[in-house]
């Protein structure tokens, strides 16, 4: 409208332009009282206004009028196009945009969705498990004898132990490890007891640690409950029932440990047949317990109470509270795993390793009486019981192990309860599957017996003098 305006204006002035004539303004009232300018302009070259020459210019007018307007209306229609292609690409802009945003969800939603049909996929696999496990465990008769009135029952085909819902706890506390070179170990122990000196001529057999061979796998556990235990076999058996030959064993993880499984050979033990499980009246504690002379030796959950179970009667023979002894968690192995007491035997007896509150945390030796459990004589090391992965005994001698995972540890310090002295040795030693819970002597056997992650090894070990070799 404006633009044409501009031309009306533009065409009065061009022909106001050829006006050589003077022009007159005047106002006045028209008939409704309104003020009106009139503008009047002479004619040059006309004396007189003819009626159709008049009329020829204002149809003239009107044409150029209707021109102008048409004018103005498409270049309107051009501008208002113009904004309706900003819009349409505004609107482009903004589809395209969506649809970017439409397409990146629709991509999470498919890696969410994979994701989430790899879950169901192992919660299925992990269920299918479970199901067959307990298919197995359905066919599978299982005797286990209670011992609270020692009645025997008839020997039944067994499996080993697979997982349990209610029995999953672990005793596991990860601590962290450092393992020390022999050189920083101090070569220093004191006796504390009042008895004389063990004599210093060790019996036939006996001598110093020089080696370890490498482990000899006899059995992987099926079930999470396996991943640490003890297993070991009686260096001297007692009574009519058992030999040398019967393997034991115990799986360490759980809430209340009570299965004592029993196999009658090592090639039983390693298919996985027990011939019996015993029920144990206490629950055990860790990976601390040993097997000998005819008994089990040990340490009941949550206590400094040391148990003898004798397993021909199946009973409990006798039970002694440790003195002093750290438990649950105060003075552990560097693993952890609640190991702050540990049973062991040898050729010159029953021993327990510990620690107590005045020890600070130097391990302290023990010798037990086997069937009282009375402590006949202690001594106390110079080597914290928290700095190595586990300990055993060969000869009267303490047998430390650097590192329970570190592949190729070594056996770093020895204690010589017949001297009461202690020094620093490098014995390399292998954990070849980088968990070891669990290391006890054989002197039977003349081996190491071991719970290394889930798997049941032995280790040879050769025992002589420095310099003459003998085994």
């Amino acid at each position: 409208m404006l633009l044409l305006l501009s031309f009306l204006s533009l065409f009065c002035f061009a022909v106001f332009s050829q006006s050589q004539g003077q022009a007159s303004l005047s106002r006045s009232n028209d008939p409704n009282g309104r003020c009106v300018y009139s503008f009047a302009v002479a004619s040059p070259q006309e004396s007189s206004c003819p009626g159709g020459n008049a009329k020829s210019e204002m149809d003239e007018v009107l044409t150029r009028l209707t021109l102008l307007e048409a004018l103005v209306s498409r270049l309107t229609a051009r501008e208002e196009r113009g904004t309706a292609f900003g819009g349409v690409r505004h609107s482009e802009e903004n589809l395209q945009e969506a649809y970017a945003q439409v397409t990146r969800e629709r991509n999470q939603l498919q890696l969410d969705q994979k994701r989430l049909n790899a879950q169901v996929q192992k919660l299925q696999g992990t269920v299918a498990e479970l199901n067959r496990e307990a298919e197995r465990l359905r066919q599978r008769p299982c005797e286990q004898t209670h011992t609270s009135g020692g009645t025997r029952h008839e020997n039944r085909p067994l499996r080993d132990p697979v997982f349990h819902f209610e029995n999953t706890s672990y005793q596991e506390m990860k601590a962290k490890v450092k393992e020390l070179p022999a050189s920083r170990l101090l070569p220093e122990g004191i006796q504390r007891a009042s008895s004389p000196k063990l004599s210093s001529n060790i019996s036939s057999g006996c001598g110093e640690l020089l080696s370890v061979g490498e482990p000899v796998l006899h059995r992987k556990a099926d079930a999470i409950t396996g991943k640490y235990g003890v297993w070991l076999q009686d260096p001297d058996p007692q009574g009519p029932y058992y030999t040398n030959k019967t393997v034991w064993r115990i799986d360490s993880v759980g809430r209340e440990i009570r299965q004592l499984f029993v196999y009658e050979d090592m090639d039983q033990f390693s298919k996985g047949f027990p011939m019996k499980v015993l029920v144990l009246p206490e629950p055990v504690e860790s990976t601390g317990a040993t097997v000998y002379r005819g008994s089990l030796y040990y340490q009941r959950r949550r206590s400094r109470t040391l148990l003898r179970y004798n397993l021909t009667s199946e009973s409990l023979a006798s039970r002694l509270d440790l003195p002093h002894a750290g438990f649950h968690g105060q003075h552990p192995y560097s693993w952890g795993g609640y190991t702050d007491i540990d049973l062991a035997a040898d050729e010159q007896g029953l021993w327990v390793i510990y620690s107590t509150g005045k020890a600070k945390g130097a391990i302290v030796i023990s010798q037990l009486d086997p069937a009282s459990l009375e402590v006949r004589r202690s001594w106390e090391t110079k080597i914290r019981k928290n700095s190595v992965g586990n300990a055993f005994m060969v000869c009267g001698r303490l047998y430390t192990v650097a590192s329970y995972t570190t592949p190729n540890t070594t056996i770093n310090y020895m204690f010589d309860t017949a001297t009461s002295e202690g020094q620093a040795v490098a014995v390399p030693f292998v954990n070849k599957y980088r968990y070891n819970s669990m290391v006890d002597y054989n002197h039977a056997q003349r081996k190491l017996y071991a719970w290394d992650n889930f798997h049941m090894v032995t280790y040879d070990v050769k025992l002589g003098w420095a310099g003459q070799g003998r085994s």
